[in-house]
């Protein structure tokens, strides 16, 4: 036998060594009854939640459908014809609902990052800038959004200041950003008093300057871990843009309120609102998925 048939006879007597032990493994009797009792008890609870969920819903439906008041809630609130003839109707406000989401979220997120920065700024000289923040979120957090819709919207035309819009869309996003920065900006602070003190330390030893150790070090942990929270102001905010309706701007809400003011029959606000739930769920699905992410790595020692 050559070198070179002894060295593949070697390799396949390795290779067949290493096929073997691997054909050899078999997973033992306990752990396959493990996973067959696992199973089975999955199994079991998703029956158990499947026929609870039934009985549930046969219940709620049973008491609302015999209730005395019944026909003609459902002709008041139910009604087919009056449903059709509002969807079209309230999908196209729904778009303005949208914009100002977008546009508000925007500028809420920077008004907030920027007020949560001044009220963290240390030192003496930046006390003014402090006490302005403070009072700023303090104020608009205790002051109910409606009010604040109805001064801004109502209120600043009533002023005819020169340059100023009047438009209650643009009003609306105002008052809009101006109450949800306040929370925002709370949330953003909570983040970046939640870095330890360390970070920063480390940043500036390695030569940053206050700035840039706020800038790189900071800010991206601290945005980071306040994801979950964020998402959840943007879910409020979004179902909330139908307030600017109080303005006399057409969204989903007001769209809704024309058709309910002409016909005295409340299922455009049934359809209005469940456009409004149809659009929020994938939202929250997507805050449940980021936090229970975020859980999942922190349990595993990962960054947060």
């Amino acid at each position: 036998m050559t070198v070179t048939e002894e060295e593949s006879g070697a390799d396949s007597g390795k290779g067949s060594g290493e096929e073997g032990v691997r054909d050899a493994y078999a997973p033992s009797r306990r752990r396959i009854e493990r996973e067959r009792y696992k199973r089975a008890r999955a199994r079991r609870a998703t029956a158990i939640a499947a026929l609870s969920t039934l009985v549930t819903g046969a219940v709620l439906y049973l008491v609302v459908v015999n209730a005395p008041g019944w026909p003609r809630t459902k002709e008041t609130f139910f009604d087919g014809g009056y449903a059709r003839e509002a969807f079209p109707k309230v999908l196209e406000g729904l778009w303005l609902n949208v914009r100002l989401l977008l546009v508000c979220g925007a500028a809420v997120l920077v008004l907030g990052m920027l007020i949560a920065v001044a009220r963290t700024l240390r030192g003496p000289v930046f006390f003014p800038l402090r006490a302005l923040a403070a009072a700023y979120t303090d104020f608009f957090r205790g002051l109910p959004l409606i009010i604040n819709l109805m001064i801004v919207v109502l209120g600043v035309p009533a002023l005819r200041l020169q340059g100023v819009t009047v438009d209650p869309v643009l009003l609306g996003g105002a008052a809009l950003t101006l109450t949800y920065s306040a929370y925002v900006a709370e949330v953003f602070r909570a983040g970046i008093e939640s870095v330890h003190p360390s970070q920063r330390a480390a940043a500036r030893s390695l030569g940053l300057s206050n700035r840039q150790a706020l800038r790189y070090v900071v800010l991206p942990q601290a945005v980071r871990r306040q994801v979950p929270p964020l998402l959840n102001d943007l879910v409020s905010l979004q179902k909330d843009t139908g307030l600017v309706s109080i303005g006399g701007a057409v969204d989903a809400v007001r769209a809704a309120d024309i058709i309910v003011g002409r016909s005295l029959n409340y299922t455009p606000y049934i359809v209005a609102g469940l456009v409004f739930v149809a659009l929020t769920i994938p939202m929250t699905r997507l805050t449940d998925w980021v936090t229970a992410r975020m859980d999942r790595r922190r349990a595993q020692g990962g960054a947060t």
